[in-house]
């Protein structure tokens, strides 16, 4: 699909969008089913990067403190605990760079990616730039799918990461799904961006070899210490927009409400899951940052009459 394209889906009136991208939702997902995936950050802080928005970042003063990396029986602790609540996928972060093939920490990412799947589990995992080998390396360890966000358009993401080029970010998508990984791939509305940025955004994920499996869509959520510390929220009429968007574009992605639901009403969710988002992060803090907690969650689904997906679905 094509920039243009997109544009007009976008722009076209509210209502009408919601239906369309209600009716495609419908066509493609269970309709009332809502993937749980959990999102555990096994090494925490240091980063050398200089993203804007993100508190592990070593160039900001966040109060996040370098960690190493969380050992074996504490992940697994983490993974049967997301299990046991509802969720199917589960991802693992580290703060870094990207990944160096033969290193120690790289190595320790492999048997966590074993163990984790052995539980049934899918596994996802972020950790910065990929080489061929190591997507190659993470796919045998049984990897589900490699979490990789674009953040924004080509043309502003200069404004909000120096330290690796948007090409870097492609190339390292380009690797994963050369593995054979799926990609999870998206963006976070707030940074600064306008909506033109937001749609360029898309119409790169279309034209990616294969769609991403699954999109998350991220509100900045403002941490202090960081450039982005004083953005305004993101207005939530142009977030279901951009949800709606999504769906009608990526029928067959799952669009997952990620980052920064603490700032949004149960009301505005609810727009989100009928204008198609079918997936959301689960449990209370995502890396660094708050996350609605479980029972709020499962208050919310209960109220809107939506079941979680099973392993089996």
């Amino acid at each position: 699909m094509t920039l243009s394209e997109i544009q007009d889906i976008y722009d076209s009136p509210f209502f009408e969008l919601l239906t369309r991208a209600r009716e495609i939702h419908v066509q493609h997902w269970p309709k009332d089913e809502v993937q749980l995936c959990t999102l555990l950050s096994i090494k925490t802080g240091g980063c050398s990067e200089d993203c804007a928005y993100c508190a592990q970042s070593a160039r900001y003063e966040t109060g996040v403190e370098a960690e190493r990396m969380l050992d074996k029986v504490t992940v697994l602790s983490a993974a049967l605990q997301a299990k046991a609540c509802g969720a199917t996928r589960f991802c693992m972060g580290a703060a870094w760079k990207g990944v160096r093939e033969g290193d120690s920490k790289f190595e320790q990412v492999l048997e966590l990616v074993r163990s984790v799947e052995k539980l049934g589990l899918e596994v996802c995992v972020t950790l910065g730039q990929l080489t061929p080998t190591a997507a190659t390396q993470l796919k045998a360890a049984g990897v589900t799918a490699y979490n990789h966000n674009l953040d924004t358009s080509a043309e502003y993401y200069p404004k909000i990461v120096s330290t690796h080029t948007y090409d870097d970010r492609l190339q390292t998508l380009q690797a994963a799904q050369a593995a054979g990984m799926a990609l999870c791939c998206g963006g976070i509305l707030g940074l600064g961006e306008t909506v033109l940025d937001r749609l360029k955004l898309l119409a790169t994920l279309a034209q990616l070899g294969r769609p991403p499996e699954s999109i998350p869509v991220n509100c900045l959520i403002p941490m202090p210490g960081t450039p982005l510390a004083n953005n305004s929220p993101v207005d939530v009429f142009e977030l279901v927009r951009f949800v709606a968007a999504t769906r009608i574009t990526f029928p067959r992605a799952r669009v997952r409400l990620s980052a920064g639901r603490t700032l949004l009403s149960r009301e505005a969710q609810a727009l989100c899951f009928f204008a198609g988002a079918n997936s959301i992060f689960y449990g209370g803090k995502l890396l660094t940052a708050k996350n609605p907690a479980a029972d709020q969650d499962q208050n919310l689904l209960q109220t809107l009459d939506l079941t979680p997906t099973t392993l089996e679905s």
